[in-house]
């Protein structure tokens, strides 16, 4: 089976954390949600979430992918060492990284995302001036996704890289995609 880290902080978008999540776990991939600073996570829009873990207390041995989502809390991890480390430890391991609206922005700092094919949201742009605006973009062991609106799109995609494309298509059959 799969295992996906998912990052989260106070302030993230929730659905570009939990559309994908959902997605993922019905594809039988196994998402491990870690709070980077305490278990209990407020959403951007208010929704709490309990992670199931706190970062500080992960073995980051055996996660096949990195997942960043979106939202305000980008802000925060932004300065973040051990965030940015993390993210420059799974690129030199060759493993799936995916990041969703401002989240390039983290793999821009952690210094992964030069001369890649990338998307992200549109108020990152004058950071990131190689956007290239679409929906969902696959470079190598990267998947990022421009926002909340494409959240089931790059969860899809996520899924089809962990899972296969047979997987996928089944997924999104059962949810009438």
């Amino acid at each position: 089976m799969k295992r996906v880290l998912c990052l989260l902080e106070n302030g993230f978008e929730e659905i570009e954390a939990i559309t994908p999540v959902d997605v993922l776990r019905r594809a039988g991939v196994e998402v491990v949600l870690a709070g980077v600073s305490g278990t209990a996570v407020m959403g951007k829009c208010g929704i709490r979430i309990e992670a199931d873990v706190l970062l500080e207390n992960v073995s980051l041995d055996g996660f096949d992918a990195l997942f960043l989502p979106g939202g305000p809390a980008v802000m925060e991890l932004r300065g973040n060492a051990k965030i940015l480390d993390l993210i420059r430890d799974f690129s030199a391991k060759d493993k799936l990284i995916a990041a969703i609206c401002a989240a390039p922005l983290l793999l821009n700092d952690a210094g992964v995302l030069e001369g890649r094919k990338f998307t992200a949201h549109f108020t990152t742009t004058n950071e990131l001036p190689e956007n290239r605006g679409e929906r969902v973009v696959t470079d190598g062991a990267f998947i990022t996704s421009r926002g909340a609106g494409t959240a089931l799109d790059f969860g899809l995609e996520m899924v089809a890289i962990l899972a296969g494309a047979t997987v996928r298509d089944e997924v999104a059959a059962a949810i009438m995609v």
